[in-house]
């Protein structure tokens, strides 16, 4: 079969070296972010940097940068929504972290108890002619990375969220110098979060193979098996977040909307809003802290499934270590990748106009992707045999390298084409967001029905996409293909999550520029960021769920080898059952969530109003508003009401597997991933539409625009109530499925061994 050109003391030194690259870069953009001061004053034109010289400062006298009080407001506006969404994600870690601890010691009783807890060497499962470690071991392991993932996870939401509201206020304070200044310090501080959680979570899970391998030794069945349980914590925690995160933002966002844009006809973030500063911390709390954990949950999901499935292949088999840890190599590789495109956005071309930020987003996603194309060509030749063998349920299939490089190719590409559609249809520089629009004309019914029908139009060729993907990586190298198509998709994660971290940041800068008062100039230049941004969240959340669908078919692969299935047959009534009942659990997921914000948004109204209605010049701008009672709504209803979805995602796959067996639950999986990216790619692409359709109105760029506007007009506030019902869709609902999907997945797979021994029990009794 031949062995890789690399050598394996090469792939010891290069997964780290990459992963400290990337920390570093990230910490290099935060110093450079930092260079923005959020103090009053500005540097004398001698002392005026950057490359326009003595321009820069008449900009900043013309916009008034000297104004100490604008630039107090904005520091003390920034503190509010730093302390708030801090304050918010320990209360939430504090529910999570009991979760944690007790789903920890369930992994561990649970595999421990597949061997009656003991601790002599087992016959291999895959290789028969050696012994491995005992199960006690593998369940004790489990659990250790099970604890490592989810702290990583919940490390990674918690820093992204710090740099997040870090970098706010700066990108309002550097709009007032021009747009593109605006757009280089909002996109440098996603960088930061990008690499540093791209990085973190490389180099976190090779150090936990090489400290496991220590005492696994020769034993890797039993090694990656382990290893697994890193998948599972990572979207354990990302589920908490992205749900719990998704209610706090949307609760807010609703309840700002409907009191002060429609009944009110106040702008957005006006100060007077009660909910302002809450609508401000949930942006964070959801869209970055949730995404974070999330895309970090993809990452550690495919390659664990992808090592699992090596581990009992020829690279397993054989030992060797440079092929085997071929899906880190990838991940090392796409961190350079992103790097190098980075510096397209902040260096080597500079913005200049507002119609030039979503282009030069695009350009990252084009960048990226050839440039990872070729860099997979090259480390697929020197990291992986010319020829060797992948387990494909039950037997070993000759697989070619250049076969595997088409494999990770498709995923990459696949992931092009799905944040493209996504753009196409999220963002309002095309017919169908302007449809929409205007169909706000005859009120909001019309924009409800208009952008429903977008939303289900826009499945179509995501579904093709990710269909053709799972076809051609299957057909060359089986469940290992999928995996691998699925981190080729997640390689430019560094890049995505910097895409899709601008969006809140440039959302929360337009929120301060209107709270502290600033011209009307600004907020414009803060809304055209905005706009790009929310096109670009679609486009992470694209990505997002195409790649959670890869991973959790190649965790179903994975999970269906560890449980000794073949086949799975869909005329069996054990698997049927599993089908349907599978499929229905994204709609009872989506109900629990959306009656959460609906409930919680209920509340928010209801204290928002009562304080318009009762507190003595709050509308003529003379009283303060209590923020702190909205933050508390939005805080106490999302801690209580993430319980009952997260339960139903992490409870399902365990009753099932105990109760009817490893068919049946073999069903649910098929079900929910069948039905669960369809309804995820369709509410988050809706939503989406409904926001920029809004937007659209309110920029009032275009000659179309305008007949619609301006602010304040029927067809804006039928675009706003639009806004406000897909709110929940594209923030909570969308991106939280695609979590279900992968997490059912991966706990089945770290459970496998438990069910296939000791599940079924209703079939047993009958």
């Amino acid at each position: 079969m031949g062995s890789a050109i690399m050598p394996d003391l090469a792939t010891e030194i290069l997964i780290p070296v990459c992963a400290v690259i990337g920390i570093a870069f990230a910490l290099v953009q935060w110093v450079i972010v930092s260079r923005v001061k959020l103090t009053p004053g500005g540097d004398s034109p001698a002392n005026s940097g950057g490359k326009n010289g003595y321009s820069d400062y008449l900009i900043e006298e013309e916009e008034g940068l000297n104004d100490h009080n604008v630039v107090l407001k904005c520091a003390e506006i920034q503190t509010a929504i730093s302390e708030g969404a801090t304050s918010f994600l320990f209360t939430e870690y504090q529910y999570v972290g009991i979760f944690m601890v007790a789903f920890a010691i369930l992994i561990f009783l649970f595999l421990g108890s597949v061997n009656g807890f003991s601790t002599k060497s087992q016959t291999c499962t895959y290789d028969p002619q050696s012994m491995c470690k005992p199960a006690l071991a593998t369940a004790a392991f489990s659990t250790v990375s099970f604890l490592l993932g989810a702290v990583t996870s919940v490390v990674s939401g918690f820093l992204g969220m710090k740099i997040a509201t870090y970098a706010n206020a700066r990108t309002t304070l550097e709009a007032r110098k021009g747009v593109g200044k605006a757009f280089i310090t909002a996109f440098r501080a996603g960088a930061v979060m990008g690499f540093l959680l791209a990085a973190s979570g490389l180099l976190v899970l090779y150090i936990t193979i090489n400290l496991f391998k220590l005492y696994y030794g020769d034993d890797w069945e039993g090694l990656f098996e382990a290893i697994t349980g890193y998948g599972l914590g990572g979207s354990s925690m990302a589920l908490f977040g992205r749900v719990g995160g998704g209610i706090y933002t949307k609760a807010a966002d609703v309840g700002a909307d409907l009191v002060g844009k429609v009944e009110r006809n106040i702008p957005e973030d006006d100060p007077r809003n009660p909910a302002v500063i809450a609508d401000n911390v949930g942006d964070n709390v959801g869209d970055i802290a949730g995404m974070g954990s999330d895309l970090f949950g993809s990452y550690a999901e495919s390659s664990c499934a992808a090592l699992v499935v090596a581990s009992i292949s020829s690279f397993g088999i054989n030992h060797d270590l440079t092929a085997m840890l071929y899906p880190l190599i990838v991940s090392s590789v796409g961190i350079v990748v992103c790097l190098f495109t980075t510096l397209f956005a902040t260096d080597f071309f500079e913005v200049k106009a507002v119609n030039e930020i979503e282009p030069a987003l695009k350009k990252q996603l084009i960048i990226s992707t050839v440039l990872m194309t070729v860099a997979v060509g090259i480390v697929t030749w020197i990291s992986v045999p010319s020829s060797f063998t992948i387990f494909n349920f039950g037997t070993q299939k000759v697989v070619k390298n250049w076969q595997l490089f088409l494999c990770v190719a498709v995923g990459l590409w696949a992931g092009l084409i799905i944040g493209f559609v996504t753009e196409y249809y999220t963002s309002n520089a095309y017919s169908p967001v302007q449809d929409v629009a205007d169909s706000c004309r005859t009120g909001a019914a019309t924009n409800v029905i208009f952008g429903l029908a977008l939303g289900y139009k826009s499945v179509i060729i995501p579904i093709f996409a990710i269909a053709v993907s799972m076809f051609v990586s299957f057909s060359f190298a089986a469940m290992y293909g999928v995996a691998v198509a699925a981190l080729g998709m997640l390689s430019t994660i560094a890049t995505g999550l910097a895409i899709d971290a601008y969006g809140p940041i440039s959302d929360n800068a337009g929120g301060i520029a209107e709270m502290a008062g600033m011209s009307h100039r600004i907020r414009e230049r803060t809304d055209a960021l905005d706009a790009a941004g929310n096109t670009t969240a679609a486009i992470g959340k694209g990505f997002a769920i195409g790649s959670a669908a890869l991973v959790s078919l190649a965790l179903f692969g994975a999970f269906a080898s560890r449980a000794s299935i073949t086949t799975v047959d869909v005329l069996s009534p054990k698997v049927f059952i599993g089908l349907i009942v599978g499929a229905m659990l994204p709609y009872w997921f989506s109900a629990m969530t959306m009656k959460s914000v609906g409930s919680a948004a209920l509340k928010m109204v209801e204290e928002v109003r009562r304080q318009f209605n009762t507190i003595p010049g709050l509308m003529e701008g003379t009283t303060k508003p209590d923020y702190a009672t909205c933050v508390k709504i939005s805080t106490d209803a999302s801690i209580k009401e993430m319980i009952p979805p997260g339960a139903l995602v992490m409870l399902t796959p365990i009753i099932v597997g105990i109760l009817f067996g490893v068919e049946t639950l073999a069903g649910v999986l098929t079900g929910a991933l069948v039905s669960g990216v369809q309804i995820a790619i369709s509410a988050s692409n809706t939503g989406g539409a409904w926001d920029n359709a809004k937007k659209y109105i309110e920029a009032g760029a275009s000659e179309h625009a305008r007949t619609l506007g301006p602010k304040g007009s029927d067809a804006h506030k039928a675009a706003v109530i639009g806004d406000t019902v897909g709110d929940p869709l594209k923030d909570t609902s969308g991106p939280s499925l695609n979590i279900l999907i992968k997490l059912m997945a991966v706990e089945s797979l770290v459970f496998a061994p438990f069910f296939a021994t000791h599940g079924g029990i209703l079939f047993k009794i009958l």
